[in-house]
């Protein structure tokens, strides 16, 4: 079983069989570092599952790049509303790393509920966990300090510190590079 196969299995319950027809409507692909999956703009047509490598979401918010998130192993990757809608994208998706992906088509996407006689009530499922990481994000952004939501994050994301730029992650978090520098040395002292 591929990882993408235990993913969809352990997070959909797929039975056997709807595993094997939803993860043949994905295919391999690679991207290099610094390659693009998705640029602002262009409408998003693929929904991808991060095999390995990283993955930066990020928006040019007048001259300056805004990180939304950088995804990793085992997340799924796509702008929704572009995919669903058919809407420019809002977001660039570059390579921060070499990339292993598994990657579906809008079109086959769309066809999952002729496949999966239970595809509309586990993409409710799948629609609804989205929803639900997207109001944690901004339940931490309007109910935590800044140094509160870093050492969430922190200790949720521990890898990403030795992996990452710091100015993707302050971005990500709100905070300015200097001010998350500020808080990383509070806590070593």
């Amino acid at each position: 079983m591929t990882d993408l196969e235990q993913y969809l299995h352990s997070y959909f319950t797929f039975d056997q069989t709807d595993l094997v027809k939803v993860s043949a409507l994905f295919r391999r692909k690679t991207l290099n570092k610094g390659d693009y999956f998705l640029k602002a703009g262009k409408q998003c047509n693929q929904m991808c599952f991060i095999q390995s490598g990283m993955l930066r979401v990020y928006a040019d918010v007048d001259g300056k790049e805004v990180t939304q998130w950088i995804s990793t192993k085992g997340y799924f990757v796509a702008d929704l509303s572009s995919l669903l809608f058919q809407t420019p994208s809002r977001w660039n998706m570059q390579a921060l790393t070499n990339l292993e992906i598994f990657v579906i088509e809008r079109a086959e996407y769309n066809r999952l509920g002729e496949i999966i006689s239970k595809w509309p009530e586990t993409e409710k499922l799948f629609l609804a966990h989205c929803f639900t990481m997207m109001e944690d994000r901004i339940f931490s952004f309007i109910s935590m300090t800044a140094e509160e939501r870093y050492q969430f994050f922190f200790e949720k994301n521990r890898e990403l510190f030795n992996q990452v730029p710091l100015q993707y992650i302050a971005s990500m978090l709100g905070m300015t590079p200097e001010t998350i520098s500020r808080i990383r040395r509070k806590q070593l002292q």
